[in-house]
């Protein structure tokens, strides 16, 4: 007697996350097409989830993975890779243990629930970087970040920036000024009260000023908005099961509620004093990151996000994704709003894209400036089906309110895509982004012209082993 095996639907991007990333040493990359820009000189570093299974358990999450760091060095003696887990405490705890021992997100500290009361959470140190003069940091929402080697990867443990004190959380998306080199983050702590704390550092990421701004419920606010003048937070409608949580009856993830009745809550801070400015209400929505954002001419502030209807569908989507599978259907598309910062009042808001797209980016030397092109990873047209991931990335151009885009192909899935500045002719800009071929089950690094995205990539290069799917990166010039 014989069983019919059952035909997977998984999709080709799923691979890329079927087993734990491997790490490999500093490598000298193959040049697989093409040839490395001249003016390309600096260093591409990723971040993501690269460990979503250990001891036949998986996580419960896409945010719950152990971060790993990819970093690829641009040389005049040509590129070399090198990918490390971060080595924090948790993370070398559950190695030797082969087991998971904590909560994180979306999963619940393992055994019984009166042990859960109270728990340690996991520093995943999985979502982001930030490069300074002396070390790169892995960053992530809850707590402190993780200091490495620039080079080496090598962790070399917590770092407070010198006032993150009983593990003030430093958030995954801070603003660096180009210009007065000053670096803004923020970072939510539950305690007795909901905090938003905000942070201003200098050029090597010590921070120079900190204050507390009470809110009156918890929300995710994963990113924010630098300017000229302001810091500006969008407060989604949600609230806590605080209790619950805390009892440990459900996840973190599982105690967050969608609210659409309070209205999305707008908050602007100087960025000089960090004091409130002002406080506004608008509708309902969800959204993960922001584009860029400046103030006009009129005062006027101007910004650009990739907004969803509600959280529930995102977070649950992001959920699935981590088993290799999605059957909730979510759209985020890229939204361009003005708001009046004296009053906190948005007075006009459009969908600029309306396909499907994530991780909007601007040139490191535009944040907080007037810009013109916004990069972003897409949803093709050609793809019909809601179980496939990006497999585009494209630059939209406010200016002619165009949209180029990079379709890589058939099983081919970009990252987040990465502007970095020719380091020989200012008018040169490159996009790089690191794609999973799923014909091959290999990673690549695809280096793109910035004004010709739609023509063939100038650069791709081979990486030694798989790169699971990351959240964030930046471009660090030599």
């Amino acid at each position: 007697m014989h069983t019919i095996s059952k035909k997977s639907t998984k999709k080709a991007w799923a691979n890329a996350i079927a087993e734990p990333a491997k790490e490999f040493p500093l490598t000298q990359l193959s040049i697989l097409s093409g040839k490395i820009p001249e003016g390309l000189r600096g260093t591409l570093y990723r971040n993501g989830p690269a460990r979503l299974e250990r001891g036949g358990e998986h996580v419960g999450h896409w945010f719950d993975g152990d971060g790993a760091i990819l970093g690829v060095h641009f040389t005049d003696a040509g590129a070399s890779g090198i990918y490390r887990y971060v080595q924090t405490a948790e993370y070398q705890a559950e190695t030797q243990a082969d087991r998971f021992l904590y909560g994180v997100y979306g999963m619940h500290t393992p055994g019984p629930i009166w042990k859960r009361w109270g728990q340690q959470i996991k520093n995943a140190a999985n979502t982001s970087v930030l490069a300074l003069p002396d070390k790169l940091l892995a960053l992530w929402e809850a707590t402190n970040p993780y200091a490495l080697d620039l080079q080496t990867l090598e962790t070399k443990g917590l770092d407070d920036l010198g006032a993150l004190d009983n593990g003030l959380p430093y958030s995954a998306h801070y603003k660096r000024d180009s210009q007065t080199g000053e670096i803004f983050n923020f970072g939510i702590s539950i305690g007795s009260s909901v905090q938003l704390n905000l942070y201003k550092s200098d050029a090597t990421g010590k921070i120079i000023q900190k204050t507390a701004f009470k809110l009156d419920r918890y929300s995710i606010m994963h990113d924010f908005v630098l300017t000229q003048r302001y810091l500006v937070f969008f407060m989604p409608p949600m609230r806590m099961k605080m209790l619950s949580m805390m009892l440990g009856l459900n996840t973190f993830s599982e105690s967050l509620l969608w609210e659409p009745q309070l209205g999305t809550q707008v908050l602007i801070f100087d960025r000089e004093n960090l004091s409130l400015v002002s406080r506004g209400e608008t509708d309902p929505w969800f959204n993960w990151h922001f584009g860029n954002g400046y103030e006009d001419q009129d005062g006027s502030v101007i910004l650009d996000m990739v907004r969803y209807s509600d959280f529930h569908q995102t977070n649950e989507y992001l959920r699935e994704f981590a088993s290799g599978e999605t059957h909730t259907v979510t759209k985020g598309t890229l939204w361009q709003v003005h708001l009046n910062p004296q009053t906190g009042k948005v007075t006009e808001t459009q969908e600029v894209v309306n396909q499907k797209c994530e991780f909007p980016v601007v040139q490191r030397s535009q944040v907080g400036q007037p810009w013109r092109y916004t990069y972003i990873s897409l949803m093709p047209q050609r793809t019909n089906t809601d179980k496939e991931s990006f497999s585009a990335i494209a630059r939209f151009d406010y200016k002619t309110e165009t949209l180029t885009e990079a379709d890589l192909g058939e099983n081919c899935y970009p990252s987040e895509p990465i502007h970095a500045q020719d380091a020989q002719n200012p008018e040169q800009g490159w996009v790089l982004t690191v794609v999973y071929d799923g014909n091959s089950h290999s990673s690549e690094v695809w280096i793109f012209d910035s004004d010709r995205l739609d023509a063939e990539p100038a650069c791709k290069l081979g990486l030694p082993s798989v790169i699971p799917h990351s959240f964030h990166g930046t471009w660090n010039p030599a």
